[in-house]
């Protein structure tokens, strides 16, 4: 009796001083979906510029109109795809053939919430019909709008037309009767496409170009002259 009796109050003291753990989470400021809405449409604003013209050419990126949400990804992101169509980037527009300045007209998310249903109702008599959401809709966008002009750093004619070039990025969130969330939109596309190993590609043609200076096209000829 006495060992059982130990064991009992053993028990109840560890019931009784059982420990327990917590674990604190944080959030960021801005949501991830927020930053790849902005970026995805950023993405979609650069595939729709032409900088081939810009091949073999000592470019200054010019970046002070460039304003607003992200800037350093947008300013990246232009450096990049020079780059990868082998211009040269310099550190000031003294140094350099051709100037590429940007401007935006604007970066920024938006949200709308829907739902497909009955409303909520009241009648005379403080009698409410309650709300009946039949589907539920959430969907957000990110908008980019980017301008570009290049010119000469010598002579400062312009080269080509240049352009403006906007897109749109959306994410929304679906629920029909409850069951949810359906999720669709460029963003998902391309979490999808980005975890299982795939290049997203953004549905978005040419449309801003350039041209090159007219000293390059003159060796360009003469080079191919040659051969």
């Amino acid at each position: 009796m006495p060992a059982r009796h130990g064991a009992t109050v053993a028990l109840a003291f560890l019931l009784l001083t059982a420990g327990c753990s917590t674990s604190k989470t944080s959030n960021t400021a801005r949501t991830a979906k927020e930053q790849l809405l902005i970026s995805n449409a950023v993405d979609q604003v650069l595939d729709s510029v032409d900088f081939s013209s810009f091949y073999g050419q000592k470019v200054f990126f010019e970046e002070k109109y460039l304003d607003g949400t992200d800037k350093a990804y947008v300013v990246g992101s232009v450096r990049h795809r020079l780059l990868l169509n082998g211009a040269a980037l310099t550190g000031s527009a003294d140094d350099a053939e051709v100037v590429l300045e940007a401007r935006s007209g604007g970066i920024g998310t938006d949200m709308t919430e829907s739902f497909y249903g009955v409303p909520e109702v009241v009648l005379p008599g403080m009698l409410t019909i309650p709300e009946l959401k039949a589907a539920t809709r959430t969907s957000q966008k990110g908008t980019a709008k980017l301008a570009f002009v290049a010119y000469d750093a010598k002579t400062k004619s312009v080269l080509g037309s240049g352009g403006t070039s906007l897109a749109v990025s959306d994410y929304n969130d679906w629920a029909v009767l409850g069951i949810g969330p359906f999720k669709t939109g460029s963003v998902k596309q391309e979490i999808k496409a980005s975890t299982a190993g795939h290049r997203y590609q953004t549905p978005s043609g040419q449309l801003v170009s350039f041209d090159a200076p007219a000293q390059s096209s003159e060796i360009r000829t003469a080079s191919h002259a040659k051969e």
